[in-house]
């Protein structure tokens, strides 16, 4: 049975919603139509056993996301894992934010810099698909 596993995100930047699409494509998700949206999602999660909550910003969280970190808790997700586009204080800020909730978030926090302009450069290159699936199964791993 798959991993019922959401991936979503909060970013402009091209090579957010290229990483969506690999993680989808890389875990099967095609079952579920819902695999991946922006936040906040069109369809609230629900029991998800994983969500991937990817965030580009600088030092601190827009309050639109802020309010649905809080909302995250364990009945809608039981393990959270972040990769953030930007600085150590956007990590700081989305960690404790979700520490609140009391689900589960994964220590492996990842970090890249997606710079440029949002609406160029949308492609991932082999080395950082690699890297960025090869977390995503570090992630899944150790929820299993």
């Amino acid at each position: 049975m798959a991993l019922k596993m959401r991936f979503l995100y909060y970013s402009k930047k091209a090579k957010m919603k290229a990483l969506a699409e690999a993680i989808k494509a890389e875990f099967e998700l095609s079952q579920n139509y819902n695999a991946i949206d922006i936040i906040p999602p069109a369809y609230s999660c629900e029991n998800e056993r994983l969500v991937i909550l990817a965030i580009s910003g600088s030092n601190d969280l827009d309050d639109m996301v802020r309010r649905f970190c809080r909302e995250l808790d364990r009945k809608k997700a039981q393990n959270v894992a972040l990769l953030i586009d930007g600085n150590d204080k956007l990590v700081e800020t989305t960690l404790a934010v979700l520490k609140e909730t009391g689900t589960n978030v994964i220590e492996n926090v990842k970090t890249v810099k997606f710079g440029g302009l949002p609406f160029l450069g949308g492609k991932l290159n082999d080395d950082e698909k690699a890297d960025l699936l090869g977390w995503a199964h570090s992630v899944v791993d150790s929820i299993k």
